[in-house]
């Protein structure tokens, strides 16, 4: 199993557009030790030549043209996107599926929930009809009495996957914003039956709950939320009021934060954190808060980060 990270920010990107942030003014003008990333993507391939991404942010197309692992190679119209797998219907993991309208029809997989937000609320769905015969949803079944399911991706022959509900936040235009339901939100355990690795991905997690743990547990690398280092962080940097419990991210500081459930995995797990906010100080290389991670062998995804399970 290949994996490509395409971007490694949370929404807004590093720098974010509108943000004069201390971590954002430094990368713009070079003071801060830290490299600039787009809005949160990886993709996924057992034969390095068709890849399933794993949301499409807002920066598909930048992305596209930095990873020639996705370019077109065998004809004049063509792609190395065999098709999408959606986390959840938020606006930086479900906008660049826009982008990708000339390659209708798509291959979408997605659950229930996501599907109905990405019909009404923000109907990509319905608007790509118009492109080819638009997007071919591919039903992932994670509700109220299911709250896993496992199930297969031709593009990704060998590779059996595990969709996972997670407790976050459903977005904006969602008439669950605020009380989320199973499948608003799911975390993936991506298992390679030729070389018997796997992948625990969750670029979005609210809390912890024992079940998810344990698929944690049980997975050689985590590729898991690192939005932010304070739960009131947005505050802290005068950007916001939002918390990260708000909006459906579990902060890796504090007594029940997330750093301190990856100390509790098995010592061989690879921990890298992805969907990096950029008021985080974990993106400045030379933060203490960086040194942290270091110290426990965590590191911080990138754009064009690969690896291999």
């Amino acid at each position: 199993m290949q994996i490509l990270v395409l971007g490694a920010a949370a929404g807004g990107g590093f720098p974010q557009w509108n943000c004069n942030c201390s971590n954002c003014h430094g990368v713009r003008n070079g003071t801060l030790m830290a490299q600039s990333r787009t809005q949160s993507s990886i993709a996924i391939s057992t034969d390095g030549e068709r890849w399933l991404l794993c949301n499409a942010s807002p920066d598909i197309r930048a992305q596209i043209a930095n990873n020639p692992e996705l370019h077109p190679k065998r004809q004049f119209r063509d792609t190395g996107i065999a098709g999408v797998l959606l986390v959840d219907a938020q606006i930086d993991h479900s906008t660049g599926l826009l982008s990708l309208r000339e390659g209708c029809p798509l291959d979408v997989w997605c659950t229930p929930n996501v599907h109905q937000d990405l019909s009404t609320g923000f109907p990509l769905f319905p608007m790509l009809t118009h492109w080819q015969g638009g997007l071919r949803w591919q039903p992932i079944p994670v509700d109220e009495s299911q709250h896993e399911a496992r199930f297969k991706i031709e593009p990704c022959p060998g590779l059996t996957f595990t969709a996972i509900a997670l407790d976050s936040n459903a977005p904006p235009y969602s008439p669950r914003r605020g009380s989320p339901t199973p499948g608003d939100n799911i975390g993936l355990l991506i298992e390679d039956e030729s070389s018997g690795a796997s992948l625990f991905y969750a670029p979005g997690l609210g809390q912890l709950t024992e079940s998810v743990r344990a698929w944690m547990q049980r997975a050689d690398c985590v590729l898991v939320d690192g939005t932010l280092w304070h739960n009131d962080e947005l505050q802290r940097s005068g950007v916001g009021q939002a918390t990260g419990t708000d909006m459906g991210h579990l902060a890796l500081k504090g007594e029940n934060g997330l750093l301190s459930e990856l100390d509790r995995l098995p010592e061989a797990t690879r921990r890298i954190l992805i969907h990096i906010n950029n008021t985080n100080p974990i993106l400045d290389e030379s933060s203490p808060e960086r040194a942290v991670l270091d110290k426990r062998g965590i590191e911080v995804a990138y754009d064009g980060m690969k690896f291999t399970l």
